[in-house]
């Protein structure tokens, strides 16, 4: 996923026309795209403890001291890397596409 540095080289922009965007918008537009990532990682980190949830109970497996701790830390990475990889889900391309557009608007007036 790009860093939109000018609105009418957006995809999502359609025919609007803008001015070139200054530097601290295009900053902005970095920190923006960080946290729709970053968001996309926790979207995933959920969904990936929700699922262990649904994991039955019982078993030696379970009794093992630490992990609990263990599965957490390991979904909260594979959340991350799934994020950095290949656009991820998808989540953050959408969250990006969609709010660069409005950000860049509202910065510039």
């Amino acid at each position: 996923m790009d860093i939109v540095t000018n609105v009418k080289d957006s995809k999502v922009a359609g025919n609007v026309q803008a001015k070139p965007l200054t530097q601290k918008q295009v900053e902005d537009n970095k920190k923006l795209k960080k946290a729709c990532a970053d968001f996309e990682a926790i979207l995933a980190y959920n969904l990936f403890k929700t699922m262990r949830q649904t994991i039955p109970t019982g078993g030696a497996i379970n009794k093992i001291t630490g992990k609990d701790t263990f599965d957490m830390l390991m979904d909260q990475k594979v959340a991350e890397e799934l994020s950095k990889k290949n656009g991820g889900l998808g989540i953050q391309k959408i969250m990006y596409n969609q709010l660069v557009v409005k950000a860049n608007n509202n910065n510039g007036q």
